[in-house]
């Protein structure tokens, strides 16, 4: 595996999920009492993990997004990935946010906020799938099909990235994520054209999560049911966590949408 660093400026210009986005700027809101900054403000990719060959060892095959979630980096779930899908390139990225000392060494946040909601939710969520997005735009070649998947606050930004870009993404695992809930309409500008494409997505939880209310999972599910080709499964005594079934659950929905061969 290598690890990719870039130096571009956190608050450079943003862009990638086309002409009619709304202005970055423009969604910023109310400061942050967690993590220093406000909701929304634009951030930007500065390291990746890339797997075998500089994520080229075989190209004809999807290739893996992988997003992290509250406190964690590009490396976590980079050993998923020898259980759904072993012979598919993967690049894992690193949160723009730094976690403040009292949270603990090396972690990282894509939001201002653990779990952040309403308002705050959009508007980080947004400006997180935009930084992803350009990062896409700017280091994957433009025909490698590219598959999200995310954990937590990565599964959140799984899903948003088909609201801000779903042309570009061929698939998308959420993992324990929770929706942005557009109270900021502008937050998820692509909606509309996400429900008549038919992006299949797999959104998987725990029926024991204690992180994330049951409303707002069930609520995930039926937005993404009307918005995607879906495919939920909910996980008895499984926590804020992942476990084999689910596991074993996403490599048979890789192999059924001809993303990973399923064998191990």
């Amino acid at each position: 595996m290598s690890e990719n660093t870039y130096d571009d400026d956190i608050h450079g210009d943003i862009h990638g999920a086309g002409e009619s986005s709304p202005d970055a700027v423009s969604l910023i809101g109310e400061a942050s009492t967690v993590i220093p900054g406000h909701f929304g403000d634009p951030v930007r990719i500065s390291h990746a993990l890339r797997s075998n060959r500089n994520a080229q060892a075989n190209p004809a095959k999807p290739l893996f997004l992988l997003l992290h979630g509250w406190g964690s980096n590009e490396r976590d779930l980079a050993d998923l990935m020898q259980y759904i899908a072993p012979f598919n390139d993967y690049i894992g990225l690193r949160a723009p946010l730094d976690m403040p000392s009292q949270f603990g060494q090396g972690g990282y946040t894509w939001f201002h906020d653990c779990v952040p909601t309403g308002a705050s939710l959009d508007r980080d969520a947004y400006a997180a799938s935009l930084a992803i997005d350009s990062w896409v735009d700017e280091n994957i070649d433009s025909n490698r099909e590219i598959v999200p998947l995310g954990f937590s606050q990565g599964g959140v930004l799984a899903v948003h990235l088909l609201r801000v870009h779903p042309e570009r993404y061929r698939a998308a695992i959420s993992l324990s994520g929770f929706l942005a809930p557009k109270v900021v309409a502008d937050a998820a500008p692509a909606d509309e054209r996400l429900a008549a494409l038919e992006v299949p997505v797999f959104y998987g939880y725990g029926k024991a999560d204690n992180i994330i209310p049951k409303y707002e999972i069930y609520g995930m599910a039926a937005w993404l049911e009307e918005h995607t080709w879906l495919k939920s499964c909910g996980y008895p005594g499984l926590d804020h966590a992942v476990s084999l079934d689910e596991f074993n659950d996403i490599r048979q929905w890789l192999s059924d949408n001809n993303i990973a061969s399923g064998v191990m």
